[in-house]
């Protein structure tokens, strides 16, 4: 097992689906920190927050991608 700070359950993770119209499936971490508590969404880029193990995939909450 990866040393990940994000501990989902893999099915879970597997359903796991971001809000945006793609509904694109989640990956552990940030485009630049694969370590972090956050879920990217691997379409639009933005990374929503994991707080105390629980996804918290809200678009008000997201962090938007860097561009460039």
């Amino acid at each position: 097992m990866s040393a990940v700070a994000v501990r989902l359950d893999a099915q879970l993770l597997e359903i796991l689906a971001c809000p945006c119209p793609e509904h694109a499936p989640l990956k552990v971490g940030t485009a630049s920190d694969p370590l972090a508590d956050y879920l990217t969404c691997t379409s639009c880029g933005r990374s929503f927050p994991v707080r105390d193990g629980i996804p918290v995939l809200l678009l008000d909450e997201a962090v938007e991608p860097t561009a460039g």
